[in-house]
């Protein structure tokens, strides 16, 4: 079952790769084989989707819409375009708040709160709105691993090792891994700077966009409040998160009801939910499942443990890498659960400070994502956005800003971290 796993498994990406339009039929059939086949008990399916997750784009993408017809991201999209001197600083600038944001957010909550402030100003300016949304995807998707709260991996981190949400700035009297995560993103703005750097159209406001209405932006700063301190609740339902996106945006209905006195806002923003790419989420989760019931990954890690050996910098520098090359192609979330308890053995036999190999690993396996396309939910979430929009990302296009990118953070958060714990 192992070998017809992994070759299932590399098949299913390779196809993904190359279809992209296909992406999310090629990830359920490949599910739907992992199942039929016998690799992934049936009963295990549910218990493989995330649907918190699931929950969490849904309602957001719904309240995100409300928020885009509010006018308001157009307005924003005004109010920086006025303090930037041309083209390539206002990419810049939102992306970088796109990662701030995601320090504290989950990462594809994020995109989807600012994807349209860059859909706005790449209208706005007349130039492709790839390039842009993929700015903020990686910069989201880098500052995830900051805080306890900014991505799934911080989570499960943070739960295994019974660390608290301060213990990401200081941990034991040193500096935590939010400071190694800042400095990266400090560096790929000169990364991004450089990418965009003939991009040099004045940007200019005519007149400033006015809002219709402002409740969607309380909704969507609602969610943000309210995804934070849930974060603080101790042994809440797995679903939580879900659970309050969906919540604002029904809520967002009823106001657009008794605002209109009519469902068309509501049902465009049902419409506007990329049900694609929840399919497509779905699909991942029980492939990742799969490969995982068949010890695919179990596999790996036993083979890394063999091959580090016994020197603490070897094993520091193969988890680092090897972890940011995995999850460029699968999923970092099972692969993080599944290497902590082996990054905790391997700190204990070698009699090291485990933080050292545990921030390595989230520095890793977080950043690896903006490798390639399909590498992190942030990613899908903004190809999916663009899709909606008429546009198609090539992978390509996505790597030529995700490798330089990927590259730069991960190298200064690796230099960080070994000189500060080891």
């Amino acid at each position: 079952m192992l070998i017809t796993a992994l070759v299932l498994f590399i098949i299913t990406y390779v196809l993904m790769l190359s279809l992209p339009k296909y992406r999310y039929l090629v990830a359920l059939t490949s599910a739907i084989i992992f199942v039929v086949i016998g690799i992934l008990p049936i009963k295990k399916v549910f218990p493989a989707i995330d649907f918190n997750v699931i929950l969490m784009i849904a309602g957001t993408m719904g309240t995100v819409s409300l928020f885009i017809e509010s006018k308001m991201p157009a307005l924003l999209s005004d109010l920086l375009i006025r303090k930037v001197p041309n083209v390539c600083f206002a990419i810049v600038v939102l992306s970088f708040f796109a990662g701030i944001i995601s320090a504290f957010v989950d990462n594809v909550a994020t995109v989807l709160m600012v994807a349209p402030v860059g859909l706005a100003i790449a209208k706005r300016v007349k130039i492709s709105p790839v390039p842009v949304l993929i700015s903020i995807a990686v910069s989201s998707n880098l500052q995830g691993a900051a805080t306890l709260v900014g991505d799934t991996t911080s989570i499960l981190l943070g739960n295994y090792a019974k660390m608290d949400f301060l213990d990401f700035f200081f941990m034991n009297g040193k500096p935590g891994i939010f400071w190694a995560v800042e400095l990266g993103a400090v560096a790929t703005l000169l990364v991004l700077v450089m990418l965009f750097r003939k991009e040099k159209q004045p940007v200019t406001v005519l007149e400033m966009t006015k809002v219709t209405d402002f409740v969607p932006t309380i909704l969507l700063c609602g969610t943000v409040v309210s995804l934070i301190f849930a974060s603080f609740i101790p042994q809440k339902p797995a679903i939580t998160n879900g659970i309050i996106c969906v919540g604002f945006f029904l809520v967002g209905i009823l106001w657009s009801y008794i605002k209109n006195h009519n469902f068309n806002s509501a049902i465009k923003a049902l419409k506007e939910i990329d049900y694609q790419t929840l399919l497509l989420l779905i699909g991942l989760f029980v492939v990742i499942a799969g490969i995982t019931e068949a010890g695919v990954i179990n596999k790996i890690s036993e083979y890394f443990v063999l091959i580090a050996g016994d020197n603490v910098f070897i094993v520091y520098t193969l988890l680092v890498f090897a972890s940011v090359i995995f999850s460029a192609f699968i999923d970092n979330i099972p692969y993080v659960a599944t290497m902590l308890p082996v990054v905790s053995s391997i700190a204990a036999m070698m009699n090291v400070e485990p933080y050292l190999l545990y921030f390595g690993l989230l520095i890793g396996a977080t950043l690896g994502g903006n490798l390639t396309p399909i590498g992190a939910s942030a990613n899908i979430t903004a190809i999916g956005i663009l899709r909606k929009d008429g546009y198609e990302v090539k992978t390509k296009d996505f790597m030529r800003i995700g490798v330089p990118f990927t590259l730069m953070a991960v190298w200064i958060g690796y230099v960080f971290i070994w000189v500060v714990y080891h």
